[in-house]
């Protein structure tokens, strides 16, 4: 899998040289077994998979010859438990040289933790029991435990201590290679755009650190959880599980939890996206017990105060709103309050004729337009998809025949008035359905897809910055 190091510096470089200025990355926080960036072990921790082994043999952490070693992975799709297994024992032989050799008294670590403690600390205790109460969900903990009473906290943290500490030196090394390259990026001109899913995973450190704040029963299990109701694309919604937060709570709380995620990756990333914004507005709440999100209800959400606070203490807020599917006014409404740009997909624009809102003549600019986003099909894969009476839709917004579909849909998105325009690098390099990242409603198969340098050719890039040049981007 990709990494920290050399080859996301190479990328980088690769997007300043063809005249791209904006990098957008999925959520970087640890994953649980579907790999999925959008149900994490942590709302704020690191994701260790993305350490690059190379820069731990520059610290001294790690001997040349053991990252030489690296047997030979797949090019296009991501092997997690090949790539996992040779990493894992690395990592801890790094973490070992690190603590025989006084890692922990550097003052660069003490920094670290001393700034992140208010998260660390539940995180790495949290993830340590995970892996030693045989993957457990926190719910499934005893008691003591599961409730956080003192004792317990005391008794894991000494019998763990190892794991914890060695999760603490991932999280070190993690945000040390993260910040180093975010800084790289930005001295070539290239801003990273973020990404915050609404909502967090049940079988979370943030759950189990704040039960006061989600929609849980005197148990410890779900209320009511996310999704969305029924709408055109599916007859039963999509039922989430995520736990909702009680926002009454929030409140009494002054937004804490909240504040400090946004005041967090404004810090990792130059701009955020936040997924599903819409239920910062209302938000669709199902039953815990139902199958599918047909029974729900809307419930409010507090978002309007809490961004009043955020524009309060950091000015004008660089965020992303992520406003796709059925939007109410209300919704719009708060998106343009606070002056974040919506987004718009060509893929969603060839349907019920020139009124689209999707359509490139019916924007605005304060939007940002996609080809496709991570949820969609590859641009080439979803004209394959297209039937002949689909593809007659689209072909009058494509009326250069000679070139290749998926840089007709590229060149309508940097033609557009959009102030940013997003292009999917499957887009870029003309892949077809094979390297779509995920398909919504699917859990194998999804977040997998990689690419190596030998697919880069010298006319992908030409073309990106011609165009780029051309609509002045």
């Amino acid at each position: 899998m990709g990494s920290l190091g050399n080859s996301s510096r190479w990328f980088v470089d690769w997007l300043s040289e063809h005249g791209q200025r904006v990098w957008q990355i999925l959520p970087l926080n640890p994953t649980g077994f579907n790999h999925s960036p959008y149900q994490c072990y942590s709302a704020f921790a690191g994701n260790p998979n993305l350490i690059d082994l190379n820069e731990l043999v520059s610290t001294g952490y790690l001997e040349s010859d053991d990252v030489i070693t690296a047997p030979h992975f797949s090019t296009h799709r991501v092997d997690f438990t090949e790539a996992i297994g040779f990493r894992e024992p690395l990592l801890r032989k790094a973490f070992i040289r690190f603590r025989e050799t006084g890692g922990f008294g550097l003052p660069e670590y003490m920094q670290f933790w001393d700034e992140h403690a208010w998260w660390l600390d539940s995180y790495s205790l949290f993830y340590a029991c995970h892996k030693n109460l045989k993957g457990k969900n926190w719910g499934y903990w005893e008691d003591a435990l599961a409730d956080r009473k003192e004792g317990a906290l005391h008794f894991y943290y000494r019998r763990f201590r190892e794991d914890v500490e060695y999760q603490r030196f991932l999280q070190f090394v993690f945000f040390q290679q993260w910040f180093a390259l975010k800084h790289y990026a930005n001295k070539k001109g290239i801003e990273i755009l973020g990404d915050i899913p609404l909502y967090v995973s049940y079988d979370s450190a943030d759950v189990w650190a704040n039960q006061d704040l989600f929609m849980l029963d005197e148990k410890r299990k779900p209320v009511k959880v996310g999704g969305v109701p029924p709408d055109y694309f599916s007859e039963t919604g999509q039922r989430w599980g995520n736990p909702l937060f009680k926002w009454d709570r929030l409140k009494e709380r002054g937004f804490d939890w909240w504040l400090a995620r946004i005041h967090f990756n404004l810090k990792m990333f130059d701009r955020v996206r936040i997924d599903h914004f819409r239920g910062l507005e209302s938000f669709w709440a199902i039953p815990y017990g139902e199958k599918t999100a047909v029974k729900g209800e809307w419930l409010p959400a507090m978002g309007d105060e809490l961004f009043r606070i955020l524009r309060d203490q950091l000015g004008n807020l660089p965020i992303v709103a992520e406003d796709l599917g059925t939007i109410t006014e209300e919704v719009h409404a708060l998106r343009k309050k606070y002056g974040f740009p919506g987004m718009k997909v060509l893929q969603f624009a060839f349907d019920n004729g020139s009124d689209n809102e999707y359509m490139p003549h019916n924007y605005e600019t304060d939007f940002v337009v996609y080809t496709g986003t991570h949820d969609n099909n590859t641009t080439r894969g979803w004209w394959k998809s297209l039937t002949a009476d689909e593809r007659r839709k689209v072909i009058p917004y494509m009326p250069n025949p000679k070139e290749e579909k998926h840089w007709q849909l590229i060149r309508l998105a940097l033609s557009s008035v959009a102030e940013t325009a997003i292009i999917p690098f499957q887009d870029v390099l003309g892949l077809s359905e094979q390297a779509r990242m995920n398909t919504p409603g699917t859990v194998d198969g999804n977040w997998n897809w990689r690419f190596s340098r030998r697919e880069l050719h010298r006319s992908h890039g030409e073309k990106l910055l011609k165009l780029t040049r051309l609509y002045a981007r």
